[in-house]
């Protein structure tokens, strides 16, 4: 089944004190969704943001507000990114013993529901639960930081995870290391949302942002050779 390439930059390499501007700016560039790395210092090495944050973006974010949850206990603030206007929350499959009740709780929540897997899960640890999910986010960098390289050994993984997924209608989310050089190999390997942050915002301004369209295009571009 063919799917379109998305691309969905993500805000924690954009100007944190100008958030609501660059949704705005991006998404006129050329952006799919926006995606949204919420991070607990705790789960993973970073603390980043939190439902407010998400409602303060919401009413500048007109695609889809992708956030992922990097944060562990994940169940108990499900509710709280809900209501502050998530379109798609995604939970790690190693935040938590109980995945299929998590993703119970995002869906009746009220949003899609995404699941991720760090670099060393083996994606068999999804197989159960993949008639729950519209999205499987594979980390191709260790979660927490920008700017990182993506994990060659990530390729295949997301190639099984491909012919795991078959004909069901879910999406495979590649998120690190992703920029123009590396974006066709991820989508040879069955990737079909790409998450960038710095690839992305490299170069460019809310003032200036013709970088960030360009940026965009040649992510883009150089996946959909590949497909």
């Amino acid at each position: 089944m063919s799917r379109p390439i998305l691309i969905a930059p993500s805000i924690l390499a954009a100007d944190f004190a100008n958030f609501g501007a660059v949704c705005e700016t991006v998404e006129a560039q050329g952006a799919d969704w926006i995606h949204v790395d919420v991070m607990d210092g705790h789960f993973v090495p970073n603390l980043t943001f939190g439902p407010a944050m998400v409602a303060a973006l919401r009413p500048h974010v007109k695609t889809c507000m992708d956030v992922h949850l990097m944060i562990s206990p994940v169940d108990p603030y499900i509710e709280a990114f809900a209501e502050a206007g998530a379109d798609r929350l995604t939970a790690h499959v190693e935040a938590g013993p109980h995945l299929h009740r998590t993703l119970q709780a995002i869906a009746g929540a009220g949003c899609k529901a995404g699941v991720a897997l760090n670099p060393a899960t083996p994606v068999e640890s999804v197989h159960d639960i993949l008639d729950m999910v519209d999205l499987i986010c594979v980390m191709t960098v260790n979660p927490g930081f920008g700017g990182q390289k993506l994990i060659p050994s990530a390729l295949p993984k997301i190639a099984r995870l491909r012919a795991m997924i078959g004909d069901r209608p879910i999406r495979i989310e590649i998120d690190g290391g992703v920029d123009p050089a590396t974006a066709g190999l991820v989508a040879a390997a069955g990737g079909d949302v790409l998450v960038a942050g710095s690839a992305v915002f490299r170069g460019g301004s809310v003032g200036a942002p013709d970088a960030w369209g360009e940026n965009i295009r040649a992510i883009r571009q150089a996946a959909e050779a590949e497909v």
